[in-house]
């Protein structure tokens, strides 16, 4: 028996994400704002932001100084903020694993 004539679905619409069924594109149901975002994040791995905010100091300091002419200074914090970056990359990353591991059990 041959199937009969397929009426067209909705149009698709750019504009909003494609539904797929029995997938969720979010486990939270409520939009939540920068704000909410930020703050949940910080709290799930409160080590990411302290990196971040060590970088932006080493670097800040580093430029101020050779900005001033004190090149060994400058050189060390240029040197600090490699440290830092280093820290919050691998407090990213070991994010990552303990969710992983979360999600697993």
């Amino acid at each position: 028996a041959a199937p009969g004539p397929v009426t067209p679905g909705p149009p698709f619409e750019p504009a909003q994400p494609p539904v797929i069924e029995g997938f969720s594109p979010s486990i939270y149901r409520t939009q939540e704002s920068f704000k909410e975002k930020f703050i949940r994040k910080t709290r799930e791995n409160p080590m990411v932001p302290i990196g971040c905010l060590g970088t932006a100091a080493a670097l800040t300091y580093g430029l101020y100084c050779f900005h001033r002419g004190q090149s060994r200074r400058s050189q060390l914090m240029m040197r600090t903020r490699i440290a830092a970056q280093g820290f919050t990359v691998a407090a990213i990353l070991l994010g990552l694993a303990a969710s992983a591991m979360r999600s697993r059990s």
